[in-house]
């Protein structure tokens, strides 16, 4: 089964602008993000997908390929169906250009289901969530899921809700809240049908590809990660970030390369 990655970047970012092209630890976000998903043993290979010149330059400069898209996408998923219609891989993974924290292991584990279940179509990550802060962030994507893991809603907003009473059954770490971690592999086909399928009134209110996916009716299985990451939506997440990365061993496997 061939397996890419594929991550989209671009330069508008309203809450961020030119946040790919931002330096972390002397490199570009775009940068980590690309090198550590390269990392991973699963995938064949690894691009950039953008509309801008300028992420263009800078990924050829750090030696990544790059697929060029068109400029109008207004979901990440859509730009990554673009980018990936001229390939012939099996299964694309989708990894957020804002997630400079990712591990490799993480790109395997969102994989792994996939060897074992052929009618399987989408797969997202999730962690706990075990902090009012990320609980109540509005950048933080918060998943509720049913009984087998499939996804049963993703809202910005604070879901479950939790009431006087249930916060005694349920004290962090809660047991029933969970956050999206935008490492997402795709079934080719189920990409594709994403990209023709029209946009939702939910997907677009709450500003969530994945509800496009489940207000048409497919599935979304959920995978728990016990890495915990933190995704970049602000420049005060950048030096967060910095902070974080400082001592992980992971640097040592790409840091010193030119």
């Amino acid at each position: 089964m061939k397996t890419i990655a594929v991550i989209p970047a671009r330069m508008g970012s309203t809450r961020f602008p030119g946040k790919p092209v931002a330096k972390l630890l002397d490199r570009t976000m775009l940068e980590h993000v690309y090198k550590r998903v390269a990392l991973s043993r699963s995938l064949d290979t690894t691009y950039i997908a953008t509309c801008d010149e300028e992420i263009r330059r800078a990924a050829e400069d750090f030696g990544a390929p790059v697929i060029m898209t068109a400029d109008t996408h207004e979901r990440a998923s859509d730009r990554v169906a673009e980018a990936v219609a001229e390939t012939d891989a099996e299964l694309i993974v989708m990894v957020q250009g804002d997630e400079p924290m990712t591990h490799p292991e993480m790109v395997d584990a969102a994989i792994e289901p996939f060897r074992h279940d052929p009618e399987l179509g989408c797969v997202n990550l999730v962690r706990p969530i075990d902090n009012q802060a990320d609980f109540s962030d509005f950048n933080t994507i918060k998943v509720v899921m049913d009984q087998c893991g499939n996804a049963l809603y993703m809202s910005r907003q604070p879901i479950p809700t939790i009431s006087s009473s249930s916060q005694a059954n349920f004290p962090f770490p809660m047991a029933l809240a969970f956050k999206q971690v935008c490492i997402i592999p795709f079934r080719r086909q189920v990409l594709l049908d994403f990209a023709r399928l029209p946009s939702t009134p939910l997907e677009k209110l709450e500003s969530v590809d994945m509800l496009r996916l489940l207000e048409h009716g497919y599935k979304v299985k959920m995978v728990r990660t016990a890495f915990n990451t933190q995704a970049v939506d602000t420049p005060a997440d950048l030096e967060r970030v910095a902070i974080l990365m400082k001592t992980d061993p992971l640097l040592a496997l790409y840091m010193e390369s030119v």
